[in-house]
């Protein structure tokens, strides 16, 4: 066993898990005063239900022991890792412990359960949102991270093979879809179950463009800064050992978010005249998003022409939902769904060795755009499917009233700005 790539791995998984309160004060930041408590433990309420859920069946579903040269698709279980039982042993000759990885893996689950929460912001009943976290995370999140991240990991019998995304399609293109940190599994996965809630649950009261502005900049700023530091954890320790993929990935971390963070400012200056702080941070989370898939299959130099690209388009795509009327309330579609296939797409043409300029071969940008789409589509009929149900059932929504006053107090009887300690 290598101790240092072992420590490696947990670093990383501590970096990632830091990324869902770095979240939650990203979002908080963005909502109104009377509604931050409400988004901000969304994220902590993903937290503490994926944590447990990964536990007891999820890494089971995710990562299922199959033969290898078999694919998942597209839904299996492996029951003797229920509770991890069948991972608590480290192989012989097992490059890290199984549960080393299985922690790392259970810190995405969480933070994509936590980004879909953005798009209903101000407007969700805390307990709806657990049950939908729980059941897409269930039936969406945990088999697509199988069909992403099932790839083969190590010459052992504790790790899976068969993920039909980035394994299963090279047996038929002759190359697998590349999502090296989850530009798939994560972003376009929440972005989609982000649209279709923003669908089921509709417009905040008074939506439109302008009535809903951010009550704490700093906090987004802060949350930002947060997210970059741990995406360091999530880029580059998916090549679960320290070496120069990882070295790569680290630096693309670096490259690809700076150029978006600067796109993003030119954007805002030519077409509102000014560059906002919550404007740069949101575009350094686009260049995240973006270099996400791609961070160990890019020179540094397509790196920052791909946050570039991502950080104009998706300053640009956030207005898409007051053309089209739909309230994602704090852009999960403009930045994560619009950047994650920005992400993936790109690779098809620029990917080391494989995309089209440098192999003049279609194949790889084909398998791209069915692993992008492929995801897509999953993801939001399910979500809409889920959200639905429970929106006719036991109500999704807050009413109108407490959604005007704050629902801060309402469903958690708390408020984020306490100014005086004397209660009416």
């Amino acid at each position: 066993m290598d101790q240092g790539n072992t420590a490696f791995i947990l670093i990383a998984a501590a970096l990632v898990l830091l990324m869902t309160p770095g979240l939650a004060f990203f979002y908080g930041g963005l909502v109104k005063a009377k509604s931050v408590i409400s988004m901000m433990m969304m994220s902590f309420g993903a937290m503490g239900l994926m944590g447990v859920l990964w536990v007891l069946y999820g890494y089971a579903i995710a990562f299922p022991t199959t033969a290898e040269g078999t694919t998942q698709f597209p839904w299996a279980i492996d029951f003797s890792n229920l509770s991890l039982a069948g991972v608590l042993e480290t192989p012989e000759g097992a490059a890290y412990p199984p549960l080393a990885f299985v922690a790392f893996q259970a810190t995405f689950a969480i933070i994509t359960v936590a980004l879909v929460s953005g798009a209903i912001a101000d407007r969700a009943k805390f307990g709806a949102w657990m049950i939908f976290a729980a059941i897409w995370a269930t039936v969406v999140y945990f088999p697509v991270a199988s069909w992403v991240f099932n790839f083969g990991l190590a010459d052992d019998a504790s790790f899976a093979y068969g993920g039909w995304i980035t394994h299963g399609m090279q047996d038929v293109f002759g190359v697998g879809a590349i999502d090296f940190a989850g530009g798939t599994a994560v972003h376009i996965n929440a972005g989609a179950a982000a649209l279709a809630l923003a669908l089921v649950l509709g417009k905040r009261v008074g939506f439109q463009k302008g009535a809903h502005v951010p009550h704490n900049p700093p906090f987004v700023l802060l949350g930002a800064g947060l997210l970059w530091f741990g995406w360091f954890g999530f880029n580059a320790g998916s090549e679960l050992a320290a070496d120069g993929t990882a070295a790569l990935a680290f630096v693309n971390t670096i490259a690809a978010p700076a150029a978006a963070l600067l796109a993003w400012l030119i954007v805002e200056k030519v077409k509102d005249g000014k560059p906002t702080s919550v404007g740069a941070a949101s575009g350094a989370v686009a260049g995240l998003v973006a270099i996400t898939p791609a961070c160990a299959s890019l020179t540094p130099f397509w790196a920052i022409v791909l946050g570039l690209v991502a950080g104009a388009v998706c300053a640009l795509a956030i207005e898409l939902k007051f053309k089209l009327g739909f309230d994602d309330s704090l852009d999960v579609v403009g930045i994560h769904l619009v950047g994650g296939l920005i992400g993936t797409l790109y690779l098809g043409f620029f990917a080391n060795g494989t995309g089209l300029i440098y192999s003049g071969s279609i194949n790889q940008l084909l398998v791209q755009a069915i692993a992008a789409f492929a995801v897509l589509a999953y993801s939001f009929v399910l979500a809409f499917v889920i959200g639905f149900a429970i929106e006719k059932t036991i109500g999704f929504r807050v009413k109108n009233e407490d959604e005007i006053a704050g629902i801060d107090t309402v469903v958690h009887g708390e408020e984020g700005y306490v100014l005086s300690d004397v209660r009416g």
